[in-house]
């Protein structure tokens, strides 16, 4: 759900989704939004949707969700991570990591809105190396006692970072965005996994997928691909599953509690009944 301080609450939502069987919840992210239509709405049109405005910080918001829930998944979707300093990042996500007892997914998008990314002082063109370096720089935080890194763009001495996250790797990293040579080497060199906005074009693109894990010796069947934003049809979930698919993310309107609880009810039947 694109959770905002309108919507219900987010530690709500995942209580709810929770008790009927969800495996997961995701939530977006933007850190704020300019004024400027400079970048057009990634969804067309010329209005950029009020819950743009208004998204929560999603660490914050899991973490509350994390303390009234015991199994379901609690991920980002997506968090625009290059615009995010990475060893304060890296300490914030261990620690949310720890509240959740593992349960967190760290979902990563490179970000569409240029003056958005502009004001944390990145060129558009960077954005991509930067968010790469982020997670790398994070990830040595998470994994070693005594963590180093330098980069074009991140650069630190060995240093000392705890809590770590429940798992020595640290949370699975999932990219987002549309499948491309460039995303998909990204996934194949640094990420846990795939989430392909929409699910359009995914059979296609796995065959892309294993050949950019074939360029960097890695067995693309160690991916998750998870398909996000979707709207349930009837045997949506069975073509997902005859890929191989075993994870997807539907989408929830945002509303109160009256409109959005009977829109988990009415995915719950499907899940069930497809």
């Amino acid at each position: 759900m694109f959770a905002t301080d309108q919507t219900l609450s987010v530690p709500d939502l995942a209580r709810e989704a929770e008790a009927r069987g969800f495996h997961s919840l995701y939530v977006p992210e933007h850190t704020h939004i300019p004024t400027s239509r400079r970048t057009m709405p990634p969804t067309g049109g010329d209005v950029l949707a009020e819950e743009y405005k208004r998204t929560l910080d999603p660490f914050v918001a899991l973490a509350a969700a994390a303390s009234v829930t015991d199994r379901i998944l609690l991920g980002t979707g997506i968090s625009v991570v290059a615009q995010h300093e990475p060893i304060v990042t890296a300490k914030t996500i261990a620690t949310l990591d720890q509240l959740a007892d593992g349960r967190f997914v760290f979902g990563i998008g490179f970000g569409w809105n240029a003056d958005e990314i502009e004001h944390h002082g990145i060129a558009m063109p960077d954005r991509r190396d930067i968010a790469r370096e982020h997670v790398l720089a994070m990830r040595a935080l998470w994994r070693d006692d005594v963590a180093e890194f330098h980069g074009e763009f991140v650069d630190f001495s060995p240093s000392w970072s705890w809590p770590k996250p429940v798992r020595p790797e640290g949370p699975p990293v999932l990219i987002g965005g549309a499948p491309g040579p460039k995303l998909l080497a990204h996934v194949a060199e640094y990420a846990d996994g795939w989430i392909p906005v929409g699910g359009a074009g995914i059979r296609a693109a796995l065959d892309d997928l294993r050949r950019a894990c074939d360029d960097v010796g890695r067995d693309a069947s160690t991916l998750r691909i998870v398909p996000f934003g979707s709207i349930p049809q009837p045997g949506k979930l069975e073509y997902y599953s005859g890929l191989g698919i075993t994870e997807i993310v539907l989408r929830v309107e945002g509303g109160d509690r009256d409109a959005v609880l009977p829109q988990l009810d009415e995915f719950a039947e499907i899940l069930v009944s497809d």
